[in-house]
């Protein structure tokens, strides 16, 4: 015991109320020696709660740069891998161009044209024998492409038999533009596309002319025309 606790005992035991009152002030400031104020609690709790903030503001700081990496590193694989299908891409040898006409079947050729050039009031070609392809055709103008109206000629016209089938005409095939007919025709036999000709006709408007067949083209004859 240190000689002040000594003394204060002492000092205690006496009857004399100063003497008491003097003991009581010396406890309590020995009392404060072994804990510290209420203001220095609240000074180190503070303390503790900004050192907290901080180590919380920084984890966000590091998540968000963490994110923002990874974001970059995504974007780079993404664009890594969209540049590897562009280059197994390769270019085509030929395009497919504009749609040049429909072609419809026609039971009665004058009839049909009567009613295009005096009924619709459209703009109609004189009719052209076709022997190769076994068709009379005539063309009606519509601005941004054309009908073409398809009659047998001779026996062996394909029309003859679409016509038996189709009582009152109809549509036979579509017409589409290429710019390289050979080129879409290696093409599209190495996709396995069957053209009805090994090699292109000359066609109504004098240009060379395959026909695919309906079944590869989801039921439609289609007829491409070197442009």
């Amino acid at each position: 015991m240190s000689p002040s606790m000594a003394a204060l005992q002492t000092v205690t035991t006496t009857a004399d109320p100063s003497a008491r009152a003097l003991s009581f002030t010396l406890a309590q400031s020995t009392d404060y020696n072994k804990q510290p104020p209420p203001l220095t609690v609240s000074i180190l709790r503070l303390n503790k709660v900004i050192d907290k903030s901080k180590m919380a503001a920084s984890m966000v700081r590091v998540t968000g740069l963490l994110c923002r990496v990874h974001g970059v590193i995504q974007a780079k694989r993404t664009l890594c891998t969209s540049k590897t299908l562009v280059q197994k891409i390769p270019n085509p040898l030929w395009k497919l161009g504009r749609l040049n006409h429909v072609a419809v079947a026609v039971p009665d050729l004058e009839k049909a044209r009567s009613l295009y050039e005096n009924v619709l009031g459209a703009k109609v070609s004189e009719t052209v024998p076709l022997p190769e392809h076994g068709v009379y055709t005539i063309f009606v103008e519509l601005g941004n492409t054309k009908l073409e109206l398809l009659h047998p000629l001779g026996e062996k016209s394909p029309i003859s038999g679409f016509l038996q089938k189709n009582k009152a005409g109809g549509m036979h095939h579509i017409c589409i533009e290429v710019d390289d007919i050979k080129s879409a025709m290696a093409d599209l036999k190495k996709k396995n596309i069957r053209i009805l000709s090994d090699e292109p006709k000359i066609g109504a408007h004098g240009k060379p002319v395959v026909f695919l067949h309906p079944k590869d083209c989801d039921g439609v004859l289609v007829e491409l025309e070197e442009s």
